[in-house]
């Protein structure tokens, strides 16, 4: 009898401990959604399966707060969402589309990289971005600009007129569509009018600033003439010009730029959907960020909203909030438009994912506002994708690819879901540490894909893309060659 009770005690004590077990493991969990709701550090995110869609009619977007001084301090939308001003004329794209035109935008990317690689042409733009003589617009300004996700609106001319235009980091000449246009797509707001403002010049071909372009030559009488070429063959030829640009509140004069560079459109076509025109942030002394450098300082910032119904912002100038950490700039010469970091590894909730750093290295790596998701050399996005289904295990279904997306699991049924976190390493121990949103793109809750894909190759140049970007602050301090992340910059 005395083997039974002992037997009986310890099945008792072994059936405590599985209840006491799963006591701490239910307490870990509802720790971690603690601390993730509260800001605090944790290796995966516990949310709400009811949040991960946006709403789809409703704009809850309040003017995010940058965190510089500077004046110029723009709004940021998603140009597909319910705050986008281009939806008038249109519904969005299906989350296929999006992805498909997305991969048309790297393959430029890529295909320019390679070429530049090739040894068939020579960059003629230094390290540092200064344009020279004789620069091909088009070998070098060159994108696709379906998946420009993001717009801003400025004002153009005196008196300034609102245009909505995609800002993008891999471009650098901003233009608009002019009148008279000979060709034009159509677009939400009415064609900027030369002759409706009195600031309004064209660059004559003998000015530095034509010179620094493969132009089409000189109009009849002396007006400089470009032509942009993008990856998807969309192209915009028009006037080189000059007028006052306007940066928020149209009656602070600290928000104009006089004499402001621009591509003036008349022979327009392609893929631009409804956007007035392209703002470039690019390195290039043409781009917007150079031009505005000696007013607010050489760099800029923004915040992409974690949702396409939220609202970030644009703000010109280096400065950063307290809690950013930088990583170096690096100077290429090769592919001057684009910023370049040094990638050097992920981790998956907390752990770092055995990658080589040469991997990264290889090719290198650049931070784009324009591409959607980020893509990795072959080798580090197996590996990281490894990593991360083994982390959600079997408890959740697998769900259909997504386009480019290949990881994608099905949330139907489930209330909350744990998704462990990733981070994203660069030179000097700078970790990224991506909100939800930049970890899982979800279509829908049936289908909620990892949000990184594959370069198809270990030799094509590394993307860091917009969504992994979403609510930091993200800061280009082009005069010191940095570029820094402040988490929770917007919501």
């Amino acid at each position: 009898m005395a083997s039974v009770t002992v037997t009986r005690r310890r099945a008792l004590l072994s059936h405590g401990s599985c209840l006491a077990i799963i006591v701490l493991a239910l307490a870990s969990l509802a720790a971690a959604a603690v601390a993730e709701e509260n800001g605090g550090e944790t290796n995966w995110h516990v949310v709400s399966v009811s949040s991960l869609l946006p709403s789809a009619a409703a704009c809850t977007a309040a003017k995010a707060a940058s965190s510089t001084n500077s004046s110029s301090v723009l709004s940021v939308v998603h140009r597909h969402g319910p705050c986008s001003p281009l939806l008038s004329r249109g519904g969005a794209p299906s989350h296929a589309e999006i992805l498909d035109g997305d991969q048309d935008r790297v393959n430029s990317i890529h295909r320019k990289h390679k070429h530049k690689h090739s040894g068939s042409s020579k960059s003629k733009t230094d390290p540092a971005g200064t344009s020279n003589k004789g620069v091909s617009l088009p070998a070098y300004r060159g994108l696709s600009l379906g998946t420009g996700n993001y717009i801003v609106k400025v004002g153009l001319g005196t008196p300034a007129k609102d245009y909505s235009v995609v800002f993008d980091t891999g471009s650098d000449l901003s233009w608009v569509q002019c009148k008279p246009c000979k060709d034009c797509y159509e677009q939400q707001d009415p064609l900027f009018d030369p002759a409706q403002s009195s600031t309004y010049s064209a660059v004559p071909c003998g000015a530095r600033e034509c010179k620094e372009l493969d132009t089409q030559g000189c109009s009849t009488d002396n007006k400089c003439r470009y032509e942009v070429v993008y990856g998807d063959q969309s192209q915009t030829d028009g006037t080189l010009a000059r007028d006052t640009l306007t940066l928020g509140p149209s009656d602070d004069s600290n928000n104009k730029l006089a004499g402001f560079v621009f591509g003036c459109g008349d022979d327009d076509a392609g893929l631009f959907g409804k956007a007035d025109g392209l703002f470039g942030l690019g390195r290039a002394r043409v781009s917007l960020a150079s031009q505005a450098a000696a007013r607010y300082g050489a760099g800029f910032s923004y915040c992409l909203p974690s949702s396409s119904s939220g609202a970030g912002y644009l703000s010109l100038g280096p400065a950063a909030p307290t809690n950013a950490a930088f990583t170096p700039m690096l100077a290429r010469a090769d592919t001057p438009s684009f910023y370049y970091l040094d990638l050097v590894g992920v981790k998956v909730a907390g752990r770092t994912v055995r990658i080589s750093p040469a991997v990264f290295r290889r090719a290198g790596t650049v931070i784009d506002s324009g591409t959607v998701i980020t893509r990795l050399p072959d080798a580090a996005y197996a590996a990281l994708r490894s990593a991360f289904a083994r982390y959600m295990g079997t408890k959740y279904r697998r769900a259909p690819a997504l386009s480019i997306l290949d990881t994608c699991y099905d949330f139907t049924g489930y209330s909350t879901v744990q998704i462990p976190a990733v981070a994203l390493v660069f030179a000097g121990g700078t970790e990224l540490r991506l909100d939800f949103s930049g970890v899982l793109y979800v279509s829908k809750v049936s289908q909620a894909c990892l949000a990184f894909a594959s370069n198809g190759d270990d030799q094509s140049i590394g993307i860091l893309g917009n969504t992994q970007q979403r609510t930091f602050a993200v800061v280009y301090d082009v005069g010191n060659h940095k570029v820094g992340f402040g988490a929770k910059g917007c919501a």
